[in-house]
């Protein structure tokens, strides 16, 4: 692989934005050393001393946030208020982590299981992995990134980032922001295509990869081949389940935001919708009536626009695929339906869909909403789990109680009621996926933090011991006398215990 550049494009006009490095396997191995020597005296700072310095980080990112914003709406053609939105984000994740990290990173020192060791005092330490990969995606490059970055950071690991080549630049930003605030060699950026990630996945040791399903099997086996860890964010087609006592204007609200944030390249959009027959008609009305009211075009600074464009030109043909693969099979379009050149696809609402159809089975990730009528509750759940992924789903109803016992029949990692997407924004909860989905999980509280680490035991004596009789030399007495010992202290039953005490 030869390290030559890569054009980045707008979106919105095709215009060349800049160009980056496409680093090879010798420059991932450099960046990764030099973020290995340098580990060992972030970790020794401790975590008051981690968080101190990513308290000025987050400073910085406050202060530069419009400029990020600028870049991430050139080089995704997000709509305004999402590309305003997302460098908020990983600030809210380094609140929430350096205020924890100290409790969710101690050590752990838990009472003896058995007399054998009543005498140890034992300790449960986390300690970093060394250095953290982060593959991130397209659709938020900068949010993706640092919500896996920052964490890892904060527990003392250093780490080196790969974002998508085909928006690298808001993201290489950020990460030239830390050397600004002076911060210390553990946190790089290396810019390139997938043989750069490729590369990476082969010198760190642990990977938190964010893609396609594809691709996240191929990095598995990788990291499997060399014993190191990984955590998978793959593909999604979460489903919306509106039941016959939902709010159906709100919720036909929510289905169209869900479905249309970000022009659907969100993570957890919904792709498919499931309403009772008795509601269908209302809810469907509703939302074409909505999707109507969108303004849909090129993205410009304010909020002149709600739907921007398609950040990669593939993604805008798979929605259109989508589409006609429907209309042959007998889909009807009720509002849009159209591609506009290369970025661009018009909002769509499609009915009289059912499972043959791709738009119901593949992920689509666009502005693509199809609605189908389910005769009741049981069927929803039914064709809500009939699916390859389980990131998150959502369940609208008026009843609360309901709202649970249905959550527990979908095989999911994440469920909304009446809403969508928010729960992204709940750092303590795990934010992960089923079935073919992914592997571990982001945020999750402690678990979001500890990810990055290994368990390390140390057991010391709590005062001397004068001997040690299952040392060498065996002797025949002491070997007895530890034996019983041994049964002794396993033993809960009285007479069982006498007789290993005694022998008889």
């Amino acid at each position: 692989m030869e390290a030559t550049g890569i054009d980045v494009r707008s979106p919105v006009d095709d215009r060349l934005l800049a160009s980056v490095d496409n680093a090879d396997a010798a420059t991932v191995a450099r960046t990764v050393a030099n973020l290995r020597a340098a580990q060992p005296e972030w970790e020794a700072l401790g975590v008051a001393e981690r968080s101190r310095r990513l308290h000025r980080y987050r400073d910085w990112l406050l202060d530069h946030a419009d400029d990020l914003a600028r870049l991430l709406q050139e080089e995704t053609g997000k709509a305004w208020p999402e590309s305003r939105a997302e460098p908020a984000y990983p600030v809210h994740v380094i609140n929430y982590y350096t205020k924890h990290a100290a409790r969710f990173l101690a050590a752990e020192r838990p009472r003896p299981a058995s007399v054998l060791v009543a005498n140890k005092r034992q300790e449960r330490l986390l300690r970093p992995y060394p250095v953290v990969g982060v593959i991130s995606p397209w659709n938020f490059p900068l949010a993706l990134a640092m919500m896996d970055a920052l964490p890892a950071l904060i527990a003392g690991a250093a780490v080196a980032i790969k974002p998508s080549e085909f928006t690298p630049l808001a993201t290489q930003a950020a990460v030239a922001g830390w050397r600004e605030i002076g911060g210390p060699d553990i946190f790089a950026c290396v810019t390139g295509a997938g043989e750069t990630g490729a590369a990476l996945v082969d010198e760190v040791d642990f990977v938190q990869f964010t893609g396609s399903e594809r691709t996240g099997r191929r990095i598995a086996e990788r990291a499997g081949a060399r014993l190191i860890p990984c955590g998978l964010e793959l593909g999604g087609k979460d489903a919306m389940i509106v039941l016959a006592d939902a709010d159906i204007e709100r919720a036909a609200r929510g289905a169209v935001f869900g479905a249309l944030y970000n022009a659907g390249q969100t993570c957890v959009s919904v792709e498919r919708v499931y309403v009772v027959a008795e509601v269908h008609d209302r809810f469907v009305n509703a939302v074409v009536a909505e999707v109507g009211r969108l303004r849909h075009g090129a993205a410009t600074p304010d909020h002149g626009i709600d739907v921007g464009a398609m950040t990669v030109a593939r993604q805008t043909e798979i929605v259109a695929e989508h589409v006609a693969d429907a209309r042959e099979r007998g889909a009807r379009v009720l509002i849009g339906g159209s591609r506009r050149g290369e970025h661009y696809h018009e909002p769509t609402v499609l009915v009289d869909v059912d499972h043959s159809m791709t738009c119901m089975r593949a992920e689509t990730f666009g502005p693509l909403l199809p609605i189908m009528k389910a005769d009741d509750a049981d069927e929803a759940i039914r064709l809500a789990n009939d699916s390859p992924y389980g990131l998150s789903a959502s369940i609208w109803t008026r009843d609360p109680a309901l709202a649970r016992r249905q959550a527990q029949r979908l095989e999911v990692g994440a469920v909304n009621v009446n809403d969508v997407i928010v729960n992204l924004l709940a750092l303590p909860l795990p934010h992960g996926g089923w079935k073919a989905s992914g592997l571990g999980a982001r945020n999750g509280g402690p678990d979001g933090i500890r990810k990055y680490c290994r368990s390390q035991a140390v057991l010391s004596d709590r005062f001397p011991l004068p001997l040690t009789p299952h040392w060498f030399p065996y002797k025949r007495g002491n070997a007895e006398l530890f034996a019983r010992f041994m049964r002794t202290a396993g033993t809960r039953d009285v007479r069982r215990r006498w007789r290993a005490m005694t022998g008889r």
